[in-house]
């Protein structure tokens, strides 16, 4: 494992690779890694020739202040995880000057107003951020494979529309949402937790399940109320949207209809810390 802080130091090793023809893939965290990082790290591994991992905590995807302060951050333990899973994962851990060289700028895409859904409707020019970083590093690494996680579906799609957008010849490769024994989803954020509150976060899981449960049961008003008043009934807990959306365009859903297929997506605050999650419904 070799760990890189420079872009000129990045592009050399990069250069290398394609030369040699070398399969390079990449998984861009942000940090504070565990199992669901991990798994990603692994799937690159076994796929691709040359593996790097970036960790870094990019600045313009957040729209909160003490929420960028508040993110969790572990470098030592990070490079201990990495160095574990396999010898040829290269790691790039830059400052935020060597991403944002003058000022914190962002650039402008057009996701086709899917930056303005779900988690884009209550962070401010998150995707913008997210876009911005992602447009960097894949001009960095040129990788032939980007690894995501399923957790973060809806950033999954604005990446593929970026792909399409910059015509980057990289295939993105979505990754199954690892869970604690509880349910609750792996995140870095679950670190920010008490541990009473962690235990009591496997609400977010269980609501998916009875979403999906009863689609077709009840109607979607209905199913979210019900939700909303459970979730909300408990201390330090609070929904902030809960949709069931067209698993295809990510568009908000009224009703049932036998021969789509939806993906309902939650974010609940608990105790200012965000945590998200999704579910599939064929």
């Amino acid at each position: 494992m070799q760990l890189y802080t420079l872009k000129s130091q990045v592009e050399i090793s990069i250069e290398k690779a394609i030369n040699f023809k070398k399969t390079i893939g990449l998984v861009p965290t942000m940090g504070s890694l565990h199992d669901g990082h991990l798994s990603l790290l692994k799937k690159a591994v076994r796929s691709c020739d040359v593996v790097w991992v970036t960790i870094f905590v990019n600045p313009t995807q957040f729209n909160n202040k003490q929420d960028l302060n508040n993110y969790p951050k572990n470098i030592k333990k990070d490079l201990k995880m990495i160095s574990k899973i396999s010898k040829k994962i290269n790691v790039f851990s830059p400052e935020i000057s060597e991403m944002y060289e003058s000022k914190l700028e962002t650039e402008d895409f057009d996701f086709q107003n899917l930056d303005n859904e779900l988690e884009g409707k209550y962070r401010n020019n998150h995707f913008k951020g997210v876009g911005t970083i992602v447009n960097k590093l894949f001009n960095l690494f040129k990788p032939n494979k980007a690894f995501f996680g399923e957790k973060d579906f809806q950033q999954t799609r604005i990446i593929d529309i970026l792909i399409k957008i910059k015509k980057f010849q990289t295939e993105l490769i979505i990754c199954p949402t690892i869970r604690e024994k509880n349910g609750l989803a792996l995140s870095s954020r679950n670190g920010l937790l008490s541990s009473e509150n962690k235990k009591k976060a496997a609400i977010i899981y269980k609501t998916l399940i009875y979403c999906k449960e009863n689609i077709s049961e009840f109607s979607f008003q209905k199913i979210y109320d019900n939700c909303k008043k459970e979730i909300n009934s408990l201390s330090d807990f609070k929904l902030e949207y809960l949709e069931i959306v067209n698993n295809e365009s990510l568009k908000k859903e009224k009703k049932f209809n036998l021969n789509k297929s939806y993906r309902i997506f939650i974010c609940v605050l608990v105790k200012g810390v965000r945590l998200i999650d999704n579910i599939l419904v064929k």
